[in-house]
């Protein structure tokens, strides 16, 4: 193997932002925030969207997250989808 090419491993805390938690784990993730941890020492910090707290798969409950507006960015790209009109009305005085 190759020296000094592999990026450095440490300890990162990850706060997961949807559910408010936070774990400490390896990580080779470069961040420029950093928080001090339960033990008293300080710790680069990863923002996440989803972790295991708060994914559907392991909280076993649906949960709609918008990260980024994803929506407003698809609308302003492609346009909201316009309703098409209703049929116009038949002639209401003709009779057959």
């Amino acid at each position: 193997m190759k020296s000094d090419i592999h990026p450095e491993y440490r300890p990162v805390v990850f706060q997961d932002m949807s559910a408010g938690t936070s774990f400490l784990t390896r990580s080779t993730i470069s961040t420029s925030e950093t928080v001090k941890w339960e033990d008293g020492n300080e710790y680069p910090l990863a923002k996440v969207e989803i972790s295991s707290e708060s994914h559907p798969f392991f909280t076993g409950q649906m949960k709609i997250v918008d990260t980024a507006g994803r929506v407003e960015r698809f609308e302003k790209r492609y346009g909201r989808r316009k309703k098409t009109e209703a049929a116009p009305a038949e002639d209401e005085g003709e009779e057959s």
